[in-house]
């Protein structure tokens, strides 16, 4: 019995709008559907990491060709650009090229070019996108 749209005094679970067994459908629905976008979600969560990783080389090549090119700027040694690109971070030797243009005399400019191998080893993520050639390049004024 109704009193101006409130219920009158039921007994508990009388006043909810689906039967019980439909409520249980609907936690079995939800499971389902978790089950099914889960595997897409942690992809995506994949591939973000390994764009993180990719950008944080672009940067740090980008940081190693500044400091081969202030290393060719102020040091005649040939070997000079290459080793301070070695020292400026955390990047593989054996996958950093450091290609040094002419170096004129005091006022003129030289040219650093990096390059660096990144190997994309995120799992799932990794196979699907393969190694990725990372460039950057700077340049300086010549001072001594």
């Amino acid at each position: 019995m109704r009193q101006r749209g409130r219920l009158a005094h039921l007994p508990a679970g009388a006043g909810s709008a689906q039967p019980p067994e439909r409520r249980d459908l609907g936690a079995g629905q939800a499971t389902v559907e978790l089950a099914l976008l889960l595997p897409v979600v942690l992809v995506l969560l994949l591939a973000a990491v390994q764009v993180g990783l990719v950008v944080r080389d672009q940067l740090l090549v980008t940081n190693a060709a500044r400091e081969a090119a202030r290393a060719a700027a102020v040091d005649g040694r040939p070997g000079a650009p290459a080793e301070a690109a070695r020292r400026s971070g955390p990047l593989d030797p054996a996958r950093l090229t450091v290609e040094v243009g002419p170096r004129g005399p005091v006022g003129s400019t030289v040219r650093v070019e990096v390059s660096y191998r990144v190997i994309t080893d995120v799992p799932l993520i990794g196979p699907l996108v393969g190694d990725v050639q990372l460039h950057a390049a700077a340049t300086m004024r010549v001072e001594h």
